[in-house]
């Protein structure tokens, strides 16, 4: 990519940056950007509404109560806590404290799109490993690390591929990672699992120094435009975020409405027991339909296009139909899987006018 003549030139390396594309809006079944299917807790909508008052007051910097919130809700220390504007901001700030020109910044081969975009904003080097059937491979990342090496990413479960690896597989990556290097462990849909040999990994965090978990409150607690995240960290890594985070980085509106959405630990159940039952049902019906799915733990299913009985391949093709009848999905080439579209899981409706589209689209 070259710089047009129309202004200073940014760093080197800025212009290479891929822009981040999220999810599309305009439909009436948003299905694009893995958001809660039942909303926000109505607990959190009631404190968010009471905040409105107080637009005039600066926010916490600290975000002391949220912070107790979480650390209460997940048995955390509470000053090892850092809160950020969604987990896409922390993780930014460990890329920028801790990487720049001359390091390598390695994650899984179809992890989140802002691991190598936060790597090339500071001269870094990102550094791919491939995976086995869309799955983590602790032995591939192992081999791509070098003495370049200063963070390594893995989303678990992850996205956009539904799949996770297990703890004693995380516990085995980080045992063979350099003292120097820190592992990110991206957790952001734990609070979908629910299989026995799943950690989301406070407990690596506990017992080392290089080890940080960040999670989100824009998926299950649907709150993704307070934009909400945090990080648990060892404290010395927890120090350094304080350092290079803005001093108001959380607002008081999303600081608020989360410390409510911990609280409501029923409308949580709830979220989580929809989505085990409607995703099960959407992935019999999808391959009912002759298509293929990727097993998911999350939130969403990876739909797969390649091959399928019908002859039609063309992911696009499909999501545009699906478009055309106002049902927004994810299309997956920017994560090398052009033949895959990523579905989230909606409501009981929702998911039945996907399935009616596929149908039609399959039989046009």
């Amino acid at each position: 990519m070259t710089q047009p003549n129309n202004g200073p030139a940014p760093r080197p390396g800025i212009l290479d940056i891929a822009p981040y594309v999220g999810g599309e809006h305009a439909g009436h079944i948003r299905l694009a950007s893995n958001e809660g299917a039942l909303g926000p807790s109505p607990r959190a909508v009631e404190a968010y509404r009471a905040a409105a008052g107080e637009l005039h007051r600066y926010p916490d910097g600290g975000s002391a109560k949220l912070r107790k919130a979480i650390a209460e809700r997940f048995g955390l220390d509470a000053d090892r806590v850092v809160c950020g504007a969604g987990s896409d901001e922390l993780i930014a700030l460990l890329i920028r404290a801790y990487a720049g020109p001359g390091d390598e910044v390695l994650y899984s081969q179809h992890g989140f799109l802002m691991y190598p975009i936060g790597a090339k904003s500071v001269g870094a080097t990102p550094v791919q490993a491939p995976e086995t059937n869309l799955t983590t491979d602790v032995d591939s990342l192992l081999a791509h690390v070098t003495p370049r090496t200063r963070l390594v990413f893995v989303a678990n479960p992850n996205n956009p591929t539904g799949t996770y690896i297990t703890a004693d597989e995380m516990a085995r990556l980080h045992a063979g990672l350099p003292e120097n290097a820190i592992l990110v462990i991206d957790a952001a849909y734990a609070e979908y699992m629910n299989h026995n040999d799943y950690s989301a990994g406070q407990e690596l965090v506990d017992r080392f120094p290089n080890v940080v978990m960040t999670r989100t409150f824009s998926k299950i607690f649907a709150l993704g435009s307070v934009r909400l995240g945090w990080a648990y960290c060892p404290a010395g890594i927890a120090d350094v975020l304080n350092r290079v985070r803005g001093p108001f980085n959380v607002s008081s509106a999303a600081q608020i409405a989360g410390v409510a959405a911990l609280e409501d630990t029923a409308f949580l159940e709830r979220s989580r027991s929809h989505n085990i039952e409607w995703r099960e049902w959407f992935v019999q019906q999808v391959h009912g339909l002759g298509l293929k799915t990727h097993p998911s733990v999350t939130n969403f299913v990876l739909v797969d296009f390649a091959g399928q009985t019908a002859g039609k391949d063309d992911a696009e093709a499909a999501r545009l139909f699906l478009k055309g009848r106002g049902i927004l999905v994810r299309q997956m080439p920017a994560y090398g899987l052009p033949s895959c579209l990523r579905v989230t899981i909606g409501t009981e409706a929702e998911m039945r006018e996907v399935v009616q589209a596929l149908k039609d689209f399959l039989a046009a």
